[in-house]
């Protein structure tokens, strides 16, 4: 079997590990988690969710596996493409995107009745095409012009198109981002000033819109904020829920299946699905789930610390960091460190468009991982051969002496 797994599955295999680990963890908290959703919309029929989750799930790591036998070479040309594309979706869905929960995040296509959130290949996309920035432009990475122009602007391009439906993904791309800049060496005087900046316009964009809009995405934001600082709402409701999922918990938790929360907690599959965790299988594996992203995160360092090259390095760590951020984001809203913003779980929580995004960055990480260890593989044999040439040469010269 491990002889099939090494033939096949290239990469860090620690993060197929990954993969594998946090897919088992999805179905097992899905499962659990849509029971009531199955009896209020299913006639009680608990298997539609979770073979539909299970459907979408595979088709995630068929996803991967594809994804990783590309070169990552060709991922820096398909960058420019992609970020044209997400740019173009982007617009779209401002003006005639599918309105869910009163956010316009969806594109639903023509003639397939399918929703693409649209935000997810965006981040994908600007992170793929910075990383080729960032690679060309580092021998003139230190002038004012390159770092503030020629990298900068469609990171707030992109970022400004996702904030009026999804601020919370604009942030927190908009961070990895920042990021993923001062690793590559981008001047960080440079970049203080771009995130005063920042926050002073997102700051002035927020304060105008709640005085001139109560209801909408706008009133949302306000609601938000609002309960994270005490105030009892629907927003406040949730977290509350979700704290009584955890303190029940405790240590082990009490079993998987025997969540109690997920009859109160709205989307206990989504953005509370953390908190089932915890209730289910208690603090323990909690910690688990989170030393696996963390996990994934060292293993993106491997990967930088193994790479000669810089594009490699960039995209590795720009998308490990794309996720890990958004899987802190979700557990710090579950034990209201955040408020509410609706970031699930990555590789965890039930959902399309979104699950199979973070599949496909999972699956580039592993290309970026197999062509360094296919190029490290390279020189160790380079190396072994001239070593073995040079010692055998004194024998030669002395057999023909």
């Amino acid at each position: 079997m491990f002889e099939i797994f090494n033939r096949y599955l290239k990469g860090d295999k620690v993060i197929w590990a990954v993969i594998i680990f946090l897919s088992i963890v999805s179905l097992l908290a899905v499962y659990s988690s849509t029971g009531t959703l199955a009896y209020m919309s299913q006639g009680g029929n608990t298997a539609y969710y979770i073979i539909k989750h299970f459907s979408i799930l595979m088709l995630g790591l068929v996803l991967i596996y594809i994804v990783h036998l590309v070169p990552y070479r060709l991922y820096s040309k398909l960058s420019q493409l992609f970020l044209v594309i997400s740019t173009i979706l982007l617009l779209l869905t401002l003006l005639m995107g599918t309105s869910i929960n009163q956010a316009t995040r969806w594109l639903t296509l023509p003639g397939l009745g399918i929703t693409l959130q649209t935000s997810d290949l965006a981040k994908i996309s600007l992170v793929m095409y910075l990383a080729r920035l960032l690679s060309m432009k580092q021998y003139s990475i230190k002038e004012l012009k390159h770092s503030f122009v020629v990298i900068l602007v469609p990171v707030l391009i992109v970022c400004g198109l996702i904030m009026p439906a999804n601020l919370s993904t604009a942030i927190m791309l908009f961070v990895t981002c920042m990021v993923l800049m001062f690793i590559g060496r981008v001047r960080s005087r440079y970049l203080f000033s771009l995130i005063g900046i920042s926050v002073m316009l997102v700051g002035i964009f927020v304060s105008v819109a709640l005085y001139t809009h109560t209801e909408g995405r706008i009133g949302t934001w306000k609601n938000r904020v609002v309960s994270y600082v005490g105030t009892d709402d629907a927003d406040n409701y949730q977290v509350e829920q979700s704290k009584i999922a955890i303190a029940t918990g405790g240590i082990l938790g009490k079993g998987p299946g025997k969540s109690a929360q997920r009859n109160f907690l709205p989307y206990p599959y989504s953005d509370f699905i953390y908190s089932i965790i915890i209730e289910e299988y208690g603090l323990a594996g909690g910690a688990v789930v989170l030393f696996f992203y963390l996990w994934l995160l060292y293993r993106a360092g491997v990967i930088v610390r193994k790479s000669d090259r810089t594009f490699p390095a960039f995209l590795a760590i720009g998308l490990t960091l794309l996720i890990v951020f958004q899987a802190f984001i979700n557990m710090a809203v579950a034990v209201n460190l955040l408020p509410v913003t609706g970031q699930p779980l990555p590789l965890v929580s039930m959902g399309g468009s979104s699950l199979l995004f973070t599949s496909i960055a999972f699956g580039i990480i592993l290309s970026v991982s197999h062509g360094v260890n296919k190029r490290e593989e390279l020189v160790s044999n380079t190396e072994t051969v001239i070593k073995q040439r040079i010692e055998h040469e004194p024998e030669e010269e002395q057999g023909s002496n």
